[in-house]
């Protein structure tokens, strides 16, 4: 729709008001990652065939390998923040001014970062611990799978710069292939609220993960994410059934900051102290009748 929405105005709206909506479409684009993440787990749709189909064309619209990420997120569920079983989210996280500031208009870091990793791939070059530890030399096929969606999507959004060129159609590529760069801050303010400042090496879900309650329409734009202790509870749940898992469960967990906004109140805090005091972790308070 924000796209559609983009295509209409441009030559027929003034161009202050296109940009605009050119951002829109990039805040909305972004929680495309999400949405990956969703058909990752193969819990959106009833049948594989559609979650599959959806997965595959969500991961090239957003950039995303979804070889690489189920590899990663199986055991980022399995031993969530033990590492080294689990690299994928590592506290503390480094959430700074500046890396939140480099999503609010267009954040060209995040494209030369991804472009590196998806060019490396495709020639199946993997680095650092976590990708050797998830792809040993034994796994020979699941390497080809990491490097053969590398080359689709790298194939594909040159193709579809290529014809854009060809045909004169520029904005197609503003609106697919550069869409994930621009307009992200609220989904950086989203997804970062996940686990940051909470306790790694601990078996409870509810001392390592975060729930905060938001409104219906940036829940649905989020997935339903802003549920986090719900979704490591029970990782099989589908994210839109979450809220009524809440409803049945919310008397057993801490404290849910209600907005965003007040979750990063309580977060930004923990962060600060976090820095004077690097072994510090933020212990929530559980309700005794939960207590373990």
């Amino acid at each position: 729709m924000t796209g559609s929405a983009v295509w209409y105005a441009v030559g027929r709206l003034p161009w202050p008001l296109v940009l605009v909506l050119i951002y829109l479409h990039g805040t909305f684009y972004a929680f495309l990652v999400n949405a990956f993440h969703e058909l990752v787990h193969q819990t959106v749709f009833k049948t594989k065939a559609l979650n599959t189909f959806f997965l595959q064309l969500i991961s090239f619209l957003s950039w995303s390998n979804p070889v690489m990420f189920w590899a990663s997120h199986q055991e980022h569920h399995k031993y969530t923040l033990h590492p080294p079983d689990d690299l994928e989210v590592v506290l503390p996280q480094e959430l700074t001014r500046k890396s939140f500031l480099r999503t609010i208009i267009v954040n060209p870091w995040d494209m030369v970062f991804r472009l590196k990793i998806v060019g490396r791939l495709c020639f199946g070059r993997l680095h650092g611990r976590w990708e050797t530890q998830l792809f040993p030399p034994s796994a020979v096929e699941q390497r080809r799978s990491l490097t053969r969606w590398a080359r689709v999507i790298v194939l594909g959004h040159l193709l579809i710069a290529a014809v854009s060129l060809y045909y004169g159609l520029w904005l197609v590529p503003v609106l697919v292939t550069l869409a994930p760069f621009y307009g992200g801050c609220l989904q950086y303010a989203c997804n970062n609220t996940q686990h940051a400042g909470l306790q790694d090496k601990v078996s409870d879900f509810r001392l390592c993960t975060r729930t905060f309650l938001t409104n219906p329409f940036l829940q649905f734009l989020y997935w339903h994410m802003n549920y986090h202790i719900e979704h490591h509870m029970f990782a099989g749940v589908p994210c839109y059934k979450l809220g009524r898992l809440h409803d049945l469960i919310k008397h057993d967990l801490p404290h849910c900051p209600d907005g965003l906004l007040t979750a990063w109140q309580e977060i930004l805090p923990i962060l600060g102290r976090q820095k004077r005091e690097p072994e510090y972790q933020y212990v929530a308070q559980l309700p005794s009748r939960g207590a373990v």
